[in-house]
């Protein structure tokens, strides 16, 4: 009796990047870190930081290299997580390429330093780089658009909204961060019940914060709990009367007067 051999698997090249998708809040807006590329492809257009992954690393690896070389920001002090992997096959005109996005999240970060291929870097607010005038590189304005939902939808179940905080801060600073990333204005009252009676979320540090107006404000740290039980709702009560920007959009307006949207 004869056995056929299988069928031979066909081959191709096929390449695998990372790409950082880093958010940060600055003057009342959320910010992406963008470079302004220095080769081709889109020479002198904007994109997100990332490159190559090499043969003898991980992805993780991979990401917090480039994220050192491209930026010169140090990984290790942000959060920082996979977003979702890319793979169509026009994404890129040098070839078949897969690339796995991560997401990073940072306290008002510092001006960032190009590197390698990257000629410039620089912080762009993020409803300026989700136009579609801006035309970012590649399929970079898609994956920008996924880590914006992603960054929304996790401040409504996790404590990850803490990453934009510098310790010690206040229940003002933390809700200012989730004005500004959901785009909406928020029941001062609501929001820091919620907040102070969430088990692990803040811890005080029995210090406070002096203001030329009103009384001094409590001073907390992360609580050190990775899920909110019960989760932080946008559609919940801590949402402002005549707030804007529901669930739906893709960035909201401005969080208080005069404050400019993402």
């Amino acid at each position: 009796m004869t056995h056929s051999a299988p069928p031979a698997v066909p081959r191709f090249p096929v390449s695998v990047t990372v790409d950082l998708v880093i958010f940060t809040v600055r003057d009342d807006a959320l910010h992406v870190l963008l470079v302004e590329r220095g080769k081709e492809p889109f020479l002198g257009g904007s994109a997100l930081p990332g490159g190559y992954v090499r043969p003898d690393e991980g992805l993780d690896e991979a990401a917090l290299r480039e994220l050192r070389e491209e930026t010169g920001l140090d990984g290790g002090r942000l959060h920082l997580e996979q977003l979702r992997s890319y793979g169509d096959p026009g994404r890129d005109p040098r070839g078949r390429v897969i690339t796995v996005a991560y997401l990073a999240l940072g306290p008002d970060l510092p001006a960032p330093v190009a590197g390698t291929d990257a000629a410039h870097a620089f912080w762009a607010p993020v409803g300026e780089a989700l136009r579609a005038d801006f035309g970012l590189s590649f399929d970079h304005g898609a994956i920008l658009a996924d880590a914006v939902e992603r960054a929304r939808s996790k401040l409504e179940y996790t404590t990850v909204a803490t990453s934009f905080c510098r310790e010690p801060f206040t229940v003002s600073d933390l809700r200012h961060v989730y004005e500004v990333i959901w785009g909406i204005a928020l029941d001062p009252s609501n929001f820091r019940r919620k907040v102070t009676r969430t088990a692990g979320f803040l811890e005080p540090t029995g210090e406070r914060r002096t203001s030329e107006t009103g009384r001094p404000a409590a001073l907390y740290r992360f609580g050190g709990a990775a899920a909110m039980s019960p989760p932080l709702l946008r559609s919940g009560d801590i949402a402002g009367r005549g707030a804007g920007g529901g669930p739906g959009r893709v960035w909201g307006g401005p969080s208080r007067p005069g404050a400019a949207p993402f």
